[in-house]
């Protein structure tokens, strides 16, 4: 590709050189870069990519985009932006043909909700009949390939090179979550979503974002490039979206008033069923997934589709169907167990409240609660979390969560440090944590197990080792029984 043709649409100064060179790939890791390639410095906030402009030219990049005076270098091209987050977004889309024009695309975003919601939408338009890519915090899916995910959205270059394999692979539909970390930095930048979903709006982040109004206004990125927008109405924040959004707005909730509403809601152990009424029809949904959240899940997810003109036979027959692996998922299934233990993701305070409350609906006996907290993550949600895990269980056990590069122990004395109750034990280690859990359960306990739930690792200071809790519950249950 000439240079000149992977900067179209971009605003741009030819500093150094031409832009009519020939260029073999694009790269914003220097360690990547081989002869021919095009280097984008993109200014991090523990590393800049201006500091690795000699590694990359060391390893034969023929340009240089940069947004900061980097004085004499020998190089074919070096072009300055102002924005080089946004500028590799939109080469990149030029590089792999705007791929994404080429697909329907559904952007979820929110604080809880997301890969839940991905999944619903998925199975969906795959009852209808479409071939559907996923991006999410669990995997990338193309199709029924499986694709190993490193965040909720990937980088603007390998978000274009994965919308590119989708599009080889003749997929119709992608249906993404949107992290607030990719609509602050620029990863989906120059994107045109068909539909952008919100579930909601709590607590998470605040490390990196520093206040809710900028949380906020990072999420409201994604609904002023939409052509639909499909609010959750009943959230403290719906209203504000609702006000906010750009195009066309369809609402959820509960309340009659919203265009898709749910009614005669009937919670149980093993999942919950309802009426969706929309326009002058209603349709009785039976999900496998337990939680009147996730009827809100559902919700945003009909609506999204019944504005794809998806029937609601449809509709109703992939809902059914869909499984989330690690969100409020019964592992004891396969166990002679007479108490059930549950493996979720829940790790901000709003999906621990929710999990907690949705289990106390189906626990007959004692509701145990095995959580903690990630290192090096919104410090101030410790406390929070603490006082929800310890009010709403019985029997709290307080353990380790992905500590990175911070002190367990000190994570855990900022869990409870707000605690005045005494129904709680502390135990670092998490696998002994589940231990004691099991141990102490009696018939019709519930145990959850909340932070992790898909994950099959455990992030420690020096290392990352494996932990999958489905598996740990399982080596307990042989061990102990």
């Amino acid at each position: 590709m000439i240079l000149k043709e992977l900067l179209h649409n971009l605003d741009y100064t030819l500093l150094k050189g031409s832009e009519d060179i020939d260029i073999n790939n694009i790269q914003y890791d220097s360690r990547k870069i081989k002869k021919g390639d095009v280097f984008f410095c993109i200014k991090g906030y523990s590393v800049d990519g201006h500091d690795y402009i000699k590694s990359a030219l060391d390893n034969g990049a023929s340009a240089i985009i940069c947004e900061k005076e980097i004085g004499e270098v020998q190089v074919s091209a070096l072009i300055r932006v102002e924005d080089s987050r946004k500028a590799l977004a939109s080469a990149a889309a030029n590089f792999y043909d705007t791929p994404s024009r080429k697909m329907k695309i559904i952007g979820i975003t929110g604080t809880n909700g997301k890969t839940t919601s991905a999944f619903m939408i998925k199975s969906i338009l795959e009852e209808a009949g479409y071939k559907v890519g996923l991006i999410g915090t669990i995997a990338n899916y193309i199709g029924d390939k499986k694709i190993h995910s490193e965040r909720t959205t990937p980088e603007s270059l390998e978000l274009q090179k994965l919308f590119n394999d989708m599009v080889e692979a003749k997929v119709e539909y992608c249906v993404m979550e949107v992290s607030s970390h990719s609509l602050s930095l620029d990863r989906v930048y120059g994107i045109n979503f068909s539909e952008a979903i919100f579930t909601n709006l709590t607590q998470d982040h605040l490390d990196f974002h520093k206040t809710f109004d900028n949380y906020y206004n990072a999420k409201l990125k994604l609904f002023k490039n939409t052509e639909d927008s499909i609010i959750n109405i009943d959230d403290g924040y719906g209203n504000r979206v609702f006000k906010d959004a750009k195009g066309k707005k369809t609402t959820y909730g509960l309340n009659k008033n919203a265009d898709v509403f749910a009614s005669k809601i009937n919670l149980h152990p093993r999942g919950v069923d309802f009426k969706v009424n929309y326009e002058d029809s209603n349709e009785l949904i039976d999900l496998k997934i337990p939680g009147k959240y996730n009827v809100y899940n559902a919700l945003g997810c009909i609506a999204s589709c019944l504005n794809q003109k998806i029937t609601i036979k449809d509709i109703k027959a992939g809902l059914e169907k869909v499984q989330v692996p690690g969100r409020c998922e019964l592992v004891t299934k396969k166990y002679n167990l007479d108490f059930d233990v549950i493996v979720d993701y829940a790790h901000t305070p709003d999906s621990l409240d929710n999990i907690l409350k949705t289990a106390r609906e189906f626990t007959e006996g004692r509701l145990i609660c095995v959580f903690g907290c990630g290192g090096d993550r919104d410090k101030t949600k410790r406390p929070i979390m603490g006082k929800i895990g310890t009010d709403l269980s019985d029997i709290a056990i307080i353990t380790s969560d992905n500590p990175r590069t911070e002190e367990p122990s000190k994570i855990l004395q900022d869990i409870i440090s707000g605690l005045d109750s005494d129904n709680y034990v502390v135990i670092e280690d998490r696998r002994e944590a589940i231990k004691e859990a099991i141990k102490i359960a009696k018939a019709k306990d519930v145990i959850v197990i909340a932070g992790k739930g898909h994950e099959d690792y455990q992030v420690l200071k020096d290392r990352t080792i494996h932990f999958d809790e489905r598996e740990v519950v399982g080596d307990l249950v042989k061990e102990l029984f």
